[in-house]
């Protein structure tokens, strides 16, 4: 089928937008290429510095100026259910390697912090900004000289993100990433729901809720519900960054353990030296994660009912491509993307029950043959997004010999979970950005009932999270509709921390009746849904945004289907009013390390610009901007 002329129109505007920035990229990554091993522009004690450790035979095959070298960059620690599968990965990998004709190194380690054990804690204030950090860290692993392509180990919201802008600064490096797979499916995500809302009521205790919280998160792998760590699993190998099927396959099981090795083989063969036979081109991550490539990953997020944080985290990848794209853009696409698929929060499924109805092979073919995604595109299994409509199959015994990929369904498995373009759950995407007064927002509407969609009601202003939490405990919030305005919590106010923790009683008060609402500056969990939520809002209190002169009383209005943020207050009287609250500062950042991020939150970008400290990805320097104009 023919390209739907939304999805052309917005990627034709990508280019032209994208331009001199894509150009200088391509430029400077082409520039950084060499047709020998990359080892081979080392002087001879810089060489022997990195082969120092090797055995015979690593020696040996660095020495030489033939076989491809390629980086590890690992997240593992065995803190987080999803990266402890990624212990034995680097000696799997390594042995793959060589035997598909190149030789491999752990370059390093990155950070992985899980936003699970820090949601409502202070150590979340520091989860965003350790995306940049994983960046920076990766870079610092790429930066040797060694390397003639490169496996990313990574899973979870910020580190895959992480990972690929480090990985995009070496954009001439052929680079797959290795995904570890969510743990078997557990108590319903459904019912651990129930048992927090029923907690924050005060109906069980906390053994009850330890209990529900166990029997959800009890193994090895990735949590799993539909949140950013698996948002970020779909839209890897909707990017072409994968192997294709590879994202939801279990950890521990043989065809799990065939993937890993298969991709330590393609990462070999797409290098410019090739493994044993290779035939497959070279293919640098610069020239996959192209304008192209990042559309797809915009129409998958919006299909698939994904993670808000994307809205943050596309922008800023697509940055580090020389990319400029944007919330509108998203937001056009949302118009004409059916959502797809029901899987929690959007849905009672998991990802493995997504998986099994047909998982992303399914999604690829019906938004392909729906018109809705690039075709012509370069990825690491080869030229073109239909490779990865198929499915991986192990045919006989052995992990690795009859690892074949075969077409996956053409028909969904089970259309409660998963749906064909032809017959959506709805006939937009999961994604809104709203407009009005008080800026402009993300609300995630795959997750909310048609009528809670939009809530006018008086504001009540809280400038921390847990303050909210406070008047939901003494009962102040009993029986009054209300758009709770929870402010200063934006990239440079405090890191920009998920409010996840607010979910139940929010959800609490809605179940009894409530008209409620969140209006903030800050981030929910990917698993945030029900209670409808315009988050990210730009521009963010601490830098002047009209989030800081909104009163107790003031009459807000969030509409999901009319994409409106309105404040229901005479413009030229809130421009007379002084600004209130404040972000912490000086000696109340003290403790969890917050202290060590100053610079982080002086030179932080907004959220619609990707939230990223880096110049290049990020706004221009922060400083008090104007209120917004009504519309």
């Amino acid at each position: 089928m023919s390209l739907h002329p939304t999805v052309a129109a917005v990627t034709s505007r990508i280019v032209a937008r994208s331009a001199e920035g894509r150009t200088a990229y391509l430029d400077r990554v082409r520039a950084a290429a060499d047709a020998g091993p990359a080892r081979g522009r080392l002087a001879c004690a810089n060489l022997a510095h990195g082969f120092a450790a090797s055995d015979g035979d690593g020696k040996r095959a660095l020495r030489g100026r033939t076989k491809p070298n390629l980086a590890i960059v690992t997240s593992y620690n065995d803190m987080l259910s999803a990266h402890q599968p990624y212990r034995d990965y680097p000696e799997t990998l390594k042995k793959a390697v060589v035997r598909a004709g190149g030789i491999a190194q752990v370059a390093g380690g990155v950070p992985a912090m899980c936003d699970g054990i820090t949601q409502g804690r202070d150590g979340m204030q520091l989860s965003l900004y350790s995306r940049d950090v994983i960046a920076m860290s990766t870079a610092i692993a790429l930066s040797h000289d060694m390397f003639d392509g490169a496996l990313m180990l990574g899973v979870c919201d910020k580190i895959v993100p992480g990972l690929l802008i480090g990985a995009l600064s070496f954009g001439h490096l052929p680079t797959v990433f290795v995904p570890a797979g969510p743990m078997a499916s557990g108590l319903p995500n459904s019912e651990k729901a129930r048992v927090r809302q029923l907690h924050a009521e005060g109906k069980v205790g906390r053994e009850e809720l330890l209990e529900a919280e166990a029997a959800s998160y009890h193994s090895a792998g990735t949590c799993t519900f539909y949140g950013t760590a698996n948002s970020n699993q779909l839209l890897m190998e909707v990017l072409g960054l994968h192997l294709p099927g590879s994202s939801f396959v279990n950890p521990g099981t043989p065809l799990r353990d065939a993937l890993t090795a298969a991709a330590a083989r393609r990462a070999t063969e797409i290098t410019r030296q090739g493994g044993h036979g290779s035939t497959m081109e070279s293919t640098p991550i610069a020239e996959v994660v192209d304008e192209k490539a990042v559309v797809n990953a915009c129409v998958a997020l919006l299909a698939s009912g994904g993670s808000t944080n994307h809205t943050i985290h596309l922008v800023a990848i697509a940055r580090a491509a020389g990319i400029t794209l944007t919330w509108d853009d998203l937001a056009e696409l949302s118009e004409v993307v059916p959502l797809l698929c029901r899987i929690y929060p959007n849905g009672e499924a998991d990802v493995n029950h997504f998986h099994a109805a047909g998982g992303i092979a399914f999604l690829v073919h019906t938004l392909l043959d729906a018109g809705l995604l690039h075709e012509d595109v370069r990825t690491v299994a080869g030229r073109g997004l239909s490779h990865y409509t198929r499915e991986p199959v192990l045919r006989g015994d052995s992990a690795t010999g009859d690892l074949t990929w075969e077409e996956g369904p053409k028909s969904s498995l089970d259309r409660r979970v998963l749906r064909p373009a032809s017959d959506p759950f709805q006939a937009d995407g999961g994604v809104r950005v709203l407009r009005g007064p008080l800026g402009r927002s993300v609300l995630k509407t795959s997750a909310v009932k048609p009528e809670h969609r939009s809530v006018t009601a008086p504001a009540i202003v809280f400038d921390d999270q847990h303050e909210l939490l406070e008047a939901f405990g003494s009962g102040a919030l009993d029986g009054r509709d209300f758009v709770a305005v929870v402010r200063y919590q934006g990239p440079a106010a405090n890191g920009m921390p998920e409010l996840h923790k607010l979910t139940p009683a929010l959800g609490v008060l809605q179940d009894r009746g409530q008209r409620v609402a969140i209006v903030t500056d800050g981030r929910m969990s990917g698993a945030s849904g029900k209670v409808p939520a315009a988050i990210h809002v730009t521009p963010e209190a601490a830098l002047g945004g009209p989030l800081a002169r909104v009163q107790d009383g003031d009459l807000v209005t969030v509409d999901a289907d009319a994409g409106r943020l309105d404040l229901h207050v005479d413009h030229d009287e809130l421009v007379r009013r002084p600004m209130t609250g404040r972000a912490p500062q000086g000696s109340e950042w003290t403790g969890t390390g917050r202290e060590l991020f100053a610079a982080f939150r002086a030179t932080v970008g907004s959220a619609e610009t990707g939230a990223s400290v880096f110049p290049a990805l990020a706004s221009p320097p922060a400083q008090e901007v104007p209120l917004v104009q009504p519309a």
